[in-house]
């Protein structure tokens, strides 16, 4: 299964950073709705990115959702481990027996490969912050994509 929990919460965090810099409120229901997201699974991603101190939350019938720090100061890969919660990237298969020397050692083998993988693909989003990806999306006009950039979550 397709673990959507980064790519749902890298652009709730692009919104609300979209969001705090037109000075405009930002609700999980605006999320949910902005994003074609089930609201539960977005007040579930908000959880742990509140608690990583990257957005901040109130609650109540007036509540908003802004960024927790600046947009510069906060990178991909600290949205990724907020939400992932040390899930690997992959996984190997420990339930097949030990039968010869490849199916003895492989899910070693694998374990450190996806170790090696993750750490690549930690440090390439550690180099972006949601300032430079707010940045290129807004600068960028990709083939097909015709909706309305004044509005994200709303």
């Amino acid at each position: 299964m397709l673990d959507n929990r980064f790519p749902t919460a890298l652009q709730m965090v692009l919104c609300i950073a979209k969001a705090d810099g037109e000075n405009q409120r930002c609700t999980s229901k605006t999320l949910a709705d902005g994003l074609d997201a089930n609201p539960s699974f977005v007040r579930k991603l908000m959880v742990p990115l509140t608690r990583d101190g990257i957005i901040v939350s109130t609650l109540g019938r007036c509540g908003t959702t802004r960024l927790g720090r600046p947009a510069d100061q906060i990178t991909l890969c600290d949205i990724y481990t907020s939400v992932t919660d040390d899930k690997p990237l992959m996984a190997c298969r420990p339930e097949v027996p030990a039968r010869c020397v490849i199916s003895a050692n492989a899910c070693q083998f694998f374990k450190e490969l996806a170790k090696e993988a993750e750490q690549a693909s930690l440090d390439v989003l550690a180099k972006r912050t949601v300032a430079d990806a707010l940045y290129e999306i807004m600068q960028r006009s990709w083939a097909g994509n015709e909706a309305d950039i004044t509005h994200c979550a709303s």
